[in-house]
C-alpha cells in the first residue's frame, strides 16, 4: 500500500517537474504562476473562510483577502485572528512573495533574451558581412592570379628556346 502511494507521488512530482520544466524552456510559465496562483488564492480564500468564519462572513470576503495577501498589498480591512487562519495567511504571504519573484525573474529573462538575441543576430550580419567581403577579395586575388598565370604562358609560348 505504502509503495503504491509513494509510485502515485513519484509519477505527481515527476509530471509537475516535466511540465514546469517545458513552461521555462517554451517561456510559458507566466500562465502557470498566474494559473496556480489563482487556484492557491481562491482556495485559501475558501479555507480561511471555513476556518475563521468570525473574520471572513462570506467566500468573497475570503479570496478577496487571499487575493490581497497573495500580491503583498495587505490592506488590513480583513485578516485572520484564529491560530489556523495565521497559518493560511502566512501560506498564502510566502506563496505571495514566490509568484512576484518568479514574475519579475521571468519578465527580466525575457528581456535578457530579447537583448542576446537581436545581440546575436548583428553578430551573424556582421559575420556574414565579413565573409563575403573576404570571399569577393579571394575571387579577385584568383582572378589577377588567373591573369598573371595566362601571362606568363603566353610570354613562355613567344620565347620557347630561351
Amino acid at each position: 500500500m505504502n509503495e503504491q502511494r509513494s509510485k502515485r507521488k513519484e509519477g505527481v512530482e515527476g509530471r509537475i517537474r516535466r511540465r514546469s520544466g517545458k513552461a521555462v524552456a517554451s517561456r510559458r510559465v507566466f500562465a502557470y504562476l498566474a494559473g496556480a496562483t489563482a487556484v492557491i488564492g481562491i482556495s485559501a480564500g475558501i479555507l480561511v473562510t471555513i476556518i475563521d468564519h468570525e473574520d471572513f462572513a462570506t467566500v468573497g470576503d475570503g479570496i478577496w483577502w487571499a487575493i490581497v495577501t497573495l500580491g503583498t498589498v495587505g490592506y488590513g480591512d480583513i485578516v485572520p485572528h484564529t491560530p489556523w487562519g495565521r497559518v493560511v495567511g502566512s501560506v498564502v504571504i510566502v506563496v505571495g512573495v514566490t509568484f512576484i519573484s518568479f514574475l519579475t525573474a521571468t519578465v527580466t529573462s525575457m528581456f535578457v533574451s530579447a537583448d542576446q538575441d537581436e545581440r546575436t543576430a548583428d553578430a551573424n550580419a556582421a559575420r556574414a558581412s565579413r565573409e563575403a567581403e573576404t570571399k569577393a577579395m579571394l575571387q579577385e586575388l584568383l582572378d589577377h592570379t588567373a591573369a598573371m598565370e595566362a601571362k606568363l604562358e603566353a610570354l613562355a609560348k613567344e620565347k620557347p628556346g630561351q
